[in-house]
């Protein structure tokens, strides 16, 4: 079968476009898993101080990629689907090839920020060595340009299987180079100490490289080369299908849009999209940046240990709240389409039902977890992360005080999609917006004013969602007419997870009594937590066999379940 199959939109391959659509959202759920998985042996290889330059030269690195190509996929996939429906595949082309010049140029001007203002950006984040893991993102965001230019190519063709697959191979060529080479950049710390040699590339300074900005370094190394990975199987991709590519971009359409207005088109599509997620990035790196400066000028502790709070906040504490999140918002994207369709044919009643839908089906998830997150914290952080030491405490406090913060993530998401998908674009990204700003106005409150130091970044991270999700709920009543089933969809699932809570704290206590390792108080409760909490949710009515029947991913198999059960009481 030719690569490019799907290019052709027939009513036969509409059935296929759907398992598509699903083998993307399983594609992205499968990348989020692994780049979890891979973070715990990373971050115990690169110490508490090396997962905070990790992390918040990721945060500045998301920013880069956010205004010069995180919009690219969406966009050109957009004009180049709308230009092949009304048959203008010369036009098609020509949108591809202004987007790939658009791509080089933002792509280059980012290398260049980046790699040339990185020492800048370490001197203004107060973080010695930051500039260091900063050099080897900047080319990334070039090579991303491309690859994203590259998958709205083929998704603008109807064809999402590239995308997947290429989102899969990225994270697992990410995974294993960043492992290898953080822990190898660590371990030749000494060498390069002793030598001073064989470290140009980084333009080395004896004053700020240590073994926590080696091993960082290393550890962005596997984003680049994950990256390299999935641009090289695009370029064989478009290598294989050159005949293919060729004939259509030779047919017998006219290209009848002027070149300008093909720019316009980019610039008008990736606008939006980039003021819309540069609000949501722009919160981490302004949490790195004032809470970096603050807490050394005002509440005077050391750069180092600055540097290691934020370590443990944004890598332990981020990477647990953030894969419960990441899986409910997975499972729940494939009803966003059938609200999408129930807004435009009008039909209030089936907008509400999908409504509830998507929201039941993501805190059924979030709640539980955010409950289980809070009571487990301890052994999670000893079997996880054994090598955060003395700051096991801190690590197992942020997560006991903010595991909130996975329901209110995923609520601020769920409903931003909901709005979206009822023709409300910016409304969402004016909220989000508002709560940054109210956010940014109490972190610097709270690290003025009293010694919370880390903590403020909790309360800061709990507080963005919670005032996101409750004014998109607001907009929801008044603009699409919807009332939020708390009983059914909040209060009963949270009951039951309570519930689950209490259970799984109980058998934790008698474990410990007994002396029982850190494993085994790990896995004994949550054993025990997830038929608890089925239990419960039926046992309240939270959910009906029915509506669990019809979860995303998982509902066939509990109708095969209830299947067998019924077959066996007959």
């Amino acid at each position: 079968m030719p690569l490019l199959y799907f290019f052709d939109m027939s009513d036969g391959l509409k059935k296929s476009l759907v398992i598509q659509g699903s083998i993307l959202a399983m594609a992205g759920l499968i990348s989020k898993v692994i780049g979890f998985l891979y973070r715990i042996p990373m971050a115990n290889i690169l110490g508490n101080e090396g997962n905070g330059l990790y992390s918040v030269s990721f945060g500045i690195y998301n920013i880069a990629l956010t205004l010069s190509s995180y919009s690219m996929p969406l966009a050109v996939s957009k004009l180049v689907s709308a230009r092949i429906a009304r048959g203008k595949y010369k036009n098609s082309h020509r949108i591809f090839n202004i987007a790939i010049l658009f791509s080089l140029t933002t792509g280059l001007i980012a290398w260049g920020a980046l790699f040339f203002g990185a020492n800048f950006l370490a001197e203004i984040y107060q973080k010695p060595g930051l500039e260091y893991p900063l050099k080897i993102l900047a080319p990334t965001t070039f090579v991303v340009a491309l690859l994203g230019t590259c998958r709205g190519f083929f998704q603008g063709h109807r064809n999402m299987v590239p995308t997947a697959v290429s989102q899969v191979i990225e994270q697992i060529v990410n995974a294993a180079v960043s492992i290898i080479a953080a822990s190898a950049f660590v371990k030749s710390f000494g060498e390069i100490e002793q030598t001073q040699t064989g470290i140009s590339l980084f333009l080395y300074n004896p004053d700020t490289l240590s073994a926590a900005a080696a091993g960082a370094t290393g550890g962005t190394l596997g984003t680049f080369m994950g990256a390299l990975v999935a641009l090289v199987m695009f370029l064989a991709l478009f290598m294989m299908s050159e005949k293919r590519i060729k004939k259509e971009a030779s047919g017998d359409d006219l290209p009848d849009e002027e070149k300008h207005l093909l720019w316009k088109a980019l610039i008008v599509t990736v606008f939006p999209i980039i003021i819309s997620q540069s609000v949501y990035q722009l919160g981490y790196t302004l949490d790195d940046l004032i809470f970096g400066n603050l807490v050394v000028r005002v509440q005077q502790i050391s750069q180092a240990e600055t540097t290691v709070m934020q370590g443990i906040f944004n890598t332990q504490y981020n990477q647990m709240i953030n894969l419960p999140a990441a899986i409910a918002t997975s499972m729940a994207s494939a009803t966003i389409p059938t609200i999408v369709a129930a807004f435009s044919r009008k039909d209030k009643a089936e907008l509400k039902r999908k409504t509830d839908q998507v929201f039941k089906f993501t805190l059924l998830i979030a709640l539980p977890s955010a409950v289980g997150l809070a009571v487990m914290a301890e052994p999670v952080m000893q079997t996880l992360f054994p090598r955060l030491g003395d700051k096991m405490g801190m690590a197992v406090l942020l997560l006991q005080t903010g595991s909130s913060a996975v329901v209110f993530y995923t609520m601020s998401t769920i409903s931003s999609s909901v709005l979206q998908g009822c023709d409300r674009m910016w409304t969402p990204v004016f909220h989000a917006a508002v709560s940054l700003n109210i956010h940014v106005i109490l972190l610097i409150a709270l690290l003025c004013a009293t010694d919370m130091n880390v903590m403020a970044l909790i309360i800061g991270n709990v507080s963005f969602p919670l005032i996101t999700s409750v004014m998109n709920m607001i907009s929801l009543r008044k603009q699409a007419d919807y009332s939020f089933d708390w009983k059914k969809t909040f209060i009963l699932p949270g009951l039951a997870a309570i519930i689950m809570g209490a259970v799984t704290f109980g058998i934790l206590c008698i474990l410990k009594d007994l002396g029982c390792g850190h494993i085994v108080q790990l896995l004994v409760p949550i054993g025990v937590a997830v038929p608890v909490y089925a239990a419960m949710v039926l046992i309240l009515k939270a959910v009906s066999i029915e509506e669990a029947g019809s979860l995303p991913l998982i509902g066939k198999y509990i109708r095969k379940i209830v299947r067998l059960l019924e077959g066996n009481r007959k």
